[in-house]
């Protein structure tokens, strides 16, 4: 018996009752299959009868899957970036800096990835260090693996998630969020920091998303749709269950920015795509040559907030005053994370036969404040909940609500009644 183990068990009886309900203790109207109750005498808000929707289809992604060390160091990928290789080329093209969901929760690692996607052996082979470093580890590990397609394809991740790298192949940044934690936080990754398995990609550029998705409204429907996990009892966040059942606000659907396009919150309601190879930020591009293009996207100052392009009348009303609060959140957050007293920007390794570097600046704490910056964590912020935040977060709530046309809507207002209006939403659009 593993005693470390943390096993649940439930119970539960079927059948019909003629007496009162009760769950834990207490007397109930209905009891709804995930152990959700409705009170006496209120209407029954059963989420188990919300449904997966069609608009909300091939937006949101688990992140590659790597089974075995195809991870390094920082220090030894930059090592590797000043080496030629025999095919001429930049070991860029296969190193780039990877997130998982302990980056995001807490701070990064700084490590970096050894991608071969795509690749085969004989080519992934001319990049000499890194496959060098895959033939002395990953392989031996994958020779232990039951799997044969491991050993065979011992170069390659064992998933490498293509629908979510097309996905975000266009985009300058993506919306990313941790399956498993304490709190329901999201953040934006630049394009060439892949995410790993354990974080969910949402393939959008544009601040309205990123505010509709950290609204109340979201986080309610998320905890209520999601499975549990671990020790803590987490939340578990899943695009099956938490994303594509989630019904966005009217305009603001994924279906209605699925085309990826962005533009400055001011600018023309219908702003000029730009040429092929243009529009991407420094370090936010994919990290490899056909990933360079970014024709979905408008140009847009680095720290301007963007909405989905081409919407208008009340849509873009609505999209525009969810953007200026996502965007104070985000920048209030940002700046909390990383003091710019405590910090600074470094420009990342520039490779081997590149006149710049194809990677985002790095940001290290000064000297003396290494300590207190690594206290400084998503989820040390959000255990705290200062005034502040709390602040922000109403804002960009009231916001939400009024591209659902919710103006009866406060901070008061009873999570079964928003959610009641979310299942109402689901149904409706199903049906």
């Amino acid at each position: 018996m593993n005693e470390g183990a943390a096993v649940r068990v439930s119970l539960i009886n079927f059948g019909n009752s003629t007496t009162p309900c009760e769950l834990n203790g207490l007397p109930v109207g209905r009891i709804n299959a995930d152990l959700s109750a409705s009170r006496v005498g209120e209407s029954n808000v059963d989420l188990t009868t919300a449904v997966a929707l069609g608009e909300s289809q091939r937006a949101s992604f688990a992140g590659f899957q790597m089974n075995g060390s195809f991870n390094v160091s920082r220090e030894c990928a930059v090592g590797w970036l000043k080496l030629p290789n025999p095919n001429g080329k930049s070991s860029s093209l296969v190193l780039h800096p990877y997130t998982n969901a302990s980056d995001i929760t807490k701070r990064s690692r700084d490590e970096w990835l050894i991608d071969f996607t795509g690749l085969p052996e004989n080519e992934a082979a001319l990049f000499e260090a890194p496959f060098k470093h895959v033939q002395l580890f990953v392989r031996p590990e994958r020779a232990k693996k039951r799997e044969p397609y491991l050993l065979e394809k011992y170069w390659l991740h064992k998933r490498s998630s293509p629908d979510m790298r097309k996905a975000i192949k266009p985009l300058q940044r993506f919306i990313v969020t941790p399956m498993v934690s304490k709190y329901r936080l999201f953040a934006w990754l630049p394009t060439i920091r892949i995410p790993e398995n354990a974080a969910i990609v949402i393939a959008r550029a544009d601040d309205t998303t990123f505010g509709i998705l950290h609204s109340r409204f979201h986080e309610l429907w998320s905890l209520r749709m999601c499975t549990w996990m671990g020790k803590g009892n987490d939340p578990r966040y899943t695009p099956t269950t938490c994303f594509e059942t989630f019904p966005f606000p009217p305009g603001l659907t994924p279906a209605d920015t699925a085309h990826q396009g962005t533009e400055q919150v001011g600018s023309s309601p219908h702003p000029r795509p730009l040429p092929e190879g243009e529009g991407v930020r420094k370090g936010e591009g994919a990290g490899r040559e056909e990933m360079t293009a970014n024709a979905a996207t408008t140009a847009t100052s680095p720290n301007a907030a963007v909405i989905p392009a081409s919407l208008a009348g009340d849509i873009r009303t609505a999209a525009e005053k969810i953007v200026l609060a996502a965007k104070r959140l985000n920048d209030l957050r940002k700046n909390w994370l990383n003091p710019p007293e405590w910090t600074q920007r470094l420009p990342e390794v520039i490779p081997l036969g590149m006149d710049e570097s194809p990677y985002p600046d790095r940001i290290v704490p000064k000297n003396g404040y290494e300590k207190e910056l690594a206290e400084r964590t998503l989820t040390k912020l959000y255990n705290q909940r200062p005034a502040w935040l709390d602040a922000a977060h109403k804002t960009l709530d009231l916001t939400v609500a009024a591209a659902y046309g919710w103006n009866d809507y406060h901070a008061e207002m009873l999570d079964d009644e928003i959610l009641k209006r979310l299942l109402a939403l689901n149904l409706q659009r199903s049906a």
